[in-house]
């Protein structure tokens, strides 16, 4: 049975988890020192929170987990028949958690994934270069991270030097 998966990034993780846990009525599942985690039932979804330097803060992706194997292989399946370019991740760390999991973005630029956890770890991972998951309709900063090239997903800023990040400080 799959499961809706939202990931926000936070400026302050304390006061989140307060915030959500009173939301949803429930305690997280997992809470590190810059991430927590609800796995709700009802509604059916793994919701979780991370503060890192230089992250998105807000809604940074959205995503299907499944169960096991064969429901990623049906989820894929899917993805390929969308009809827009494919990030193949394969297995990886992230968010405290090894898993299996490929990315897409909608004609928007809102990233999804989809992902199997198959095991804890004890470091959150990294994160994959989405940057080409952009789209000509996309909003502007849809696709960016801080270190997001410009021009990649936004357009330059002239003031700013051609190095400098899309979505990152404007300095």
């Amino acid at each position: 049975m799959k499961r809706f998966h939202v990931h926000v990034g936070v400026t302050d993780i304390d006061r989140s988890v307060a915030f959500y846990s009173s939301l949803f009525g429930a305690e997280p599942a997992e809470v590190k020192p810059d991430y927590a985690k609800w796995m709700l039932d009802d509604p059916r979804i793994n919701f979780a929170i991370s503060m890192r330097e230089n992250a998105a803060k807000g809604i940074e992706h959205v995503g299907l987990q499944v169960e096991d194997k064969a429901e990623l292989a049906e989820v894929y399946g899917r993805l390929a028949a969308a009809d827009r370019p494919v990030l193949e991740e394969g297995e990886t760390t992230c968010c405290y958690a090894k898993s299996e999991k490929s990315w897409i973005a909608d004609p928007d630029g809102v990233v999804w994934e989809a992902f199997l956890t198959e095991g804890d770890s004890t470091t959150y991972g990294g994160s994959p270069d989405l940057s080409q998951l952009a789209s000509d309709g996309a909003a502007a900063g849809a696709c960016c991270t801080p270190v997001t090239p410009q021009g990649v997903c936004c357009p330059p800023k002239e003031h700013l030097p051609p190095e400098a990040a899309c979505c990152g400080s404007e300095g």
